[in-house]
């Protein structure tokens, strides 16, 4: 008797693990392949890539003028009085760190650009993870390629709640937090206990 108790018991609960299992139907993609696949990413790559060519150039430019500029010094800085040695050589600085500035500036730049370049891209991978998972009836998708969940069911935000929760409770006690007390929290309407030997 015992034995089949134990037996209708196990089966109840393998009935209840398969049915909160059905209710709960998660699915995986690696997002970075699938956006890898889409064509618009080739033309989002060319189109960053002929972006940094164009900032590389102007870089490059300003380099050429920096190096004919310096070279010109270094030949004349001896005949050069005091005065137009020290323009010069203000100027050549001057230009490096415009250079340097550039530069930081264009990798930044380039940066925003792609981000720019492939934001539409993500959010049509998104749409149609989204459209494929109701579809398919699943609850959450997980990105194998980052570990993020890219969609599930609208569900109660509890924030607000919990934060009610929270301000009824006492405050957390953390050492020293409070100097004056040392970490002792004083009851309501009362002061801190005096310290012991005193």
């Amino acid at each position: 008797m015992k034995k089949v108790i134990k037996k209708m018991a196990l089966v109840a609960l393998t009935i209840g693990c398969l049915s909160v299992a059905n209710a709960q139907k998660i699915a995986h993609i690696s997002l970075d392949s699938l956006v890898n696949l889409m064509p618009e990413t080739k033309t989002a790559k060319d189109l960053a890539q002929n972006y940094l060519k164009d900032l590389e150039k102007t870089v490059s430019t300003m380099s050429s003028e920096y190096e004919t500029k310096l070279n010109a010094y270094q030949q004349d800085a001896a005949t050069m009085s005091d005065l137009v040695r020290k323009t010069k050589e203000e100027e050549l600085i001057g230009m490096q760190k415009r250079i340097e500035d550039f530069r930081m500036q264009a990798q930044q730049d380039y940066q925003r650009k792609s981000a720019e370049l492939t934001a539409p891209i993500m959010d049509k991978a998104k749409k149609g993870i989204e459209a494929v998972a109701k579809e398919g009836g699943y609850k959450y998708v997980l990105d194998t390629s980052a570990g993020n969940v890219l969609y599930s069911e609208p569900s109660e935000d509890i924030l607000m709640q919990v934060k009610k929760k929270l301000d009824a409770m006492p405050a957390a006690a953390i050492p020293g937090a409070n100097g004056t007390t040392g970490g002792v929290k004083p009851p309501k309407g009362g002061t801190a206990p005096a310290p012991k030997g005193k």
